[in-house]
């Protein structure tokens, strides 16, 4: 497997002695994905991400990973922030009120994503944090001493990714989502040049729904769409915007193909993920 500098990064201070791992207990991964660098943790890692491609890379490796996660708290908790702010400052308010007193919340992000800025912002909800630096990345963590918790912050970033209305009301959404607070004008731009749709089809790459929408409202001749989106935050929210239509919807990987016989299928597939251009995968669509 291809190196992953964040993550080798994010385990130094576990392999170095720095943080400690008790025997038998577990630790808490958010945003989890697989690399060889945690490998020999399989198995006191309790996995949490909810994009499916790299949900299924970590269960194929043996790890023990979910969508969703429970108020159970641990005594140690690993993220990988995201990009998008409010999105990563939540995941970082969610580790400190997972992480049991005395216990540790460690990140790790690369120096062009905002490292610095990132281990700014824990600081800013725990107070005292120890930081390494190397691969051109940055992994800090912190003690929770709930004395010297910023209560009020974290409380306020726990509701930064919140659902929300976007569109004057007409879509619900949330930060992290791919265009989460806007209409793509990519997608607008497709649905300006679609020709007649009727029968059954599918939309790849669906995310809060925004084309199904648009083709239901546009082409009476519709029948039904099955919707099929990675991001299972984003399938949730489709579920709800398209509640009235009569849609199929599933949290799946297309790259790894599709079941079924369409009339039409209708996609704005993406190539990017993060900064790195991913033409392959907009290929793989």
């Amino acid at each position: 497997m291809s190196s992953d500098p964040v993550l080798d990064t994010l385990a130094l201070p576990l392999d170095d002695g720095l943080i400690d791992l008790p025997s038998g207990s577990k630790a808490l991964f958010l945003r989890a994905r697989y690399g060889l660098a945690l490998r020999e943790y399989r198995d006191q890692l309790v996995c949490e991400q909810s994009f499916k491609p790299a949900l299924d890379a970590l269960t194929q490796q043996g790890f023990r990973a979910r969508p969703e996660g429970d108020e159970t708290q641990y005594p140690l908790t690993m993220v990988l922030p995201p990009r998008q702010r409010e999105e990563y400052r939540a995941l970082l308010a969610r580790a400190v009120l997972s992480t049991t007193q005395g216990g540790t919340v460690v990140a790790a992000v690369s120096n062009l994503e905002g490292a610095k800025t990132v281990e700014g912002d824990l600081k800013a909800l725990t107070g005292d944090i120890s930081s390494l630096s190397k691969h051109k990345c940055r992994v800090f963590w912190a003690q929770i001493d709930a004395s010297s918790l910023n209560h009020d912050l974290i409380e306020a970033w726990s509701k930064l990714d919140a659902v929300r209305p976007i569109e004057g009301g007409r879509f619900l959404s949330r930060p992290g989502l791919f265009a989460w607070d806007r209409i793509d004008a990519g997608s607008r731009l497709l649905i300006q040049h679609l020709p007649p749709l009727t029968g059954k089809g599918a939309d790849l790459g669906a995310g809060f729904g925004y084309l199904t929408a648009e083709i239901f409202a546009r082409h009476p001749g519709i029948t039904h769409v099955d919707a099929y989106e990675a991001e299972q935050r984003a399938v949730e929210l489709a579920r709800q915007n398209l509640k009235d239509r009569p849609v199929g919807f599933h949290w799946h990987d297309v790259t790894s193909g599709i079941q079924g016989e369409f009339d039409f299928i209708v996609s704005n597939p993406p190539f990017h993920i993060d900064r790195a251009d991913k033409h392959d995968l907009g290929k793989a669509f």
